[in-house]
């Protein structure tokens, strides 16, 4: 299967501490990759670079073929919408309104798919009401669709369940699951939820200490999710 996402001896350091200790990352055109890994272990790093937020120590990754020291690798990042830490949302604007800010920064002068946006994401009907008066899962929800406001072939999701309740968790869940299996988006999802995590992955990656311990299919572990996480992380993964 073609990879939309890889990463090769990724780094990055701070003052001498690694956060990424030359990961290595494939994610296949298609699939839901759950990231996996404790607080710390590396993810939100990861994605930074992923999304040209931080530059790499040492090592590279390509997105959709091309390699991120490319200058072109600004152009294949158009293919990519992303919603890391918290989403990027104007709270005094409607969710309308911050679609057409998205769309003006995307240079996106035909504003007729903003409608059928905010129906995929369930907020179709929030009309004037202004985004800080939203619930956190109609923010996240609002935050996805400003990621697919340039119709993304790979989307990016930092713990986007966080500090959502059990009924936004499903309407994210379904929301994620849509987007894979109707409109085709491979996705990238961090979570240390990972019951939940297990509804959705196709494929997994489990980093700790900033290196990517094991990279498998959803259908290939045998055990629960939580018990195959467990056994990785309990094992000796000295440097």
């Amino acid at each position: 299967m073609e990879h939309i996402l890889t990463a090769a001896n990724l780094s990055k350091s701070y003052k001498g501490c690694k956060a990424l200790n030359s990961l290595s990352l494939h994610v296949s055109q298609g699939a839901i990759y759950g990231l996996v890994g404790k607080n710390g272990a590396g993810k939100t790093t990861l994605i930074r670079i992923l999304c040209g937020l931080q530059e790499p120590s040492g090592g590279g990754y390509t997105l959709a073929g091309t390699d991120s020291r490319d200058k072109a690798v600004l152009q294949a990042r158009r293919r990519m919408g992303a919603v890391v830490e918290s989403p990027a949302v104007y709270q005094e604007l409607t969710a309308e309104e911050n679609l057409r800010v998205q769309y003006n920064v995307l240079g996106r002068r035909d504003l007729t798919a903003i409608p059928d946006l905010l129906k995929l994401v369930g907020l179709e009907n929030t009309g004037k009401k202004k985004v800080k008066n939203f619930s956190l899962g109609m923010r996240q929800r609002l935050g996805i669709a400003v990621a697919l406001a340039g119709e993304p072939e790979l989307l990016i999701l930092d713990e986007p369940a966080n500090g959502l309740d059990p009924q936004g968790i499903i309407e994210l869940r379904r929301l994620i699951l849509k987007l894979n299996r109707e409109k085709g988006v491979t996705i990238l999802i961090s979570s240390h939820i990972l019951d939940e995590l297990s509804k959705l992955a196709t494929h997994y990656g489990f980093i700790d200490a900033g290196r990517m311990v094991e990279e498998i299919a959803a259908a290939d572990i045998a055990e629960s999710l939580e018990q195959h996480y467990m056994k990785l992380v309990g094992g000796n993964w000295d440097e």
